[in-house]
């Protein structure tokens, strides 16, 4: 499978670890290449604004590893979201995991060399790719706090982690909400990612008319073909004739 081409009428929403960037041991060692935020920037004119970042990342971490770059953006999986104009919709903030459970999760883990926590602002992630031995272990514990029929929070899978996130969004909860947004609104969207939770917001895009593309199959699971990707599409964008250009919306 390839991916196609993109045009002025194309709503972008692109993943970030795993698909913009590439996985490290730690999400606090990411590497982001220089040239990235200028490519989104430039894609974002483009497009008319019609370019979301959907992460698991809060929104905070997102525009800090991304910088100068802003845009509409989903952080936590769609428990924020941030809109073309730079309107900021976020769950309350009494639907977030309780410190208990943050304390309990820190007591149970810290015998565990290797197993990391990231706490968000609604969430909070146990990694173990640094101790994948400890898989079972994770799983057990994140289980305890959370079972399948919790009411309010889920487990998420994601690549040797899992997060605790709250029930009633998703990343095509995200997608769903932002095809309503001006910027975005009649567009054919694109969505990309590599991930678990990716797979609803591709099934969202699909809803809508567009595709979703998994970074394994379409990428070869490299980041750096999905840049590159971009950037092919940006280049042949800018060549073309003047009179398809969509007027650029508003910048976050």
């Amino acid at each position: 499978m390839s991916a196609t081409d993109f045009d002025y009428g194309s709503a972008l929403f692109l993943d970030l670890d795993g698909t913009l960037l590439e996985i490290a041991a730690t999400p606090e060692l990411v590497v982001v290449p220089p040239s990235l935020p200028g490519l989104l920037a430039h894609l974002h004119a483009l497009l008319g604004g019609a370019l979301a970042i959907v992460s698991g990342r809060s929104l905070k971490t997102i525009d800090q590893l991304l910088q100068p770059f802003t845009s509409a953006a989903a952080g936590e999986h769609g428990v924020t979201l941030r809109f073309s104009d730079g309107t900021v919709e976020e769950m309350p903030a009494g639907l977030a995991v309780t410190q208990a459970w943050r304390d309990s999760l820190v007591a149970a883990t810290e015998r565990w060399p290797g197993v990391l926590i990231e706490p968000k602002p609604h969430g909070c992630a146990i990694h173990y790719r640094l101790a994948p031995e400890r898989h079972d272990d994770v799983w057990r514990v994140v289980r305890a706090l959370v079972p399948d029929d919790h009411p309010w929070f889920r487990l998420i899978p994601a690549r040797e982690a899992v997060e605790i996130g709250p029930r009633s969004t998703s990343k095509g909860h995200a997608v769903e909400r932002f095809m309503k947004d001006g910027a975005f609104k009649g567009r054919r969207p694109i969505f990309v990612g590599d991930d678990f939770t990716d797979e609803a917001g591709m099934s969202a895009a699909r809803r809508h008319g567009g595709e979703g593309l998994r970074v394994q199959e379409v990428f070869d699971g490299d980041p750096a073909q999905v840049r590159a990707w971009l950037s092919r599409n940006a280049e042949r964008l800018t060549g073309a004739p003047a009179t398809q250009t969509v007027t650029a919306g508003a910048s976050a």
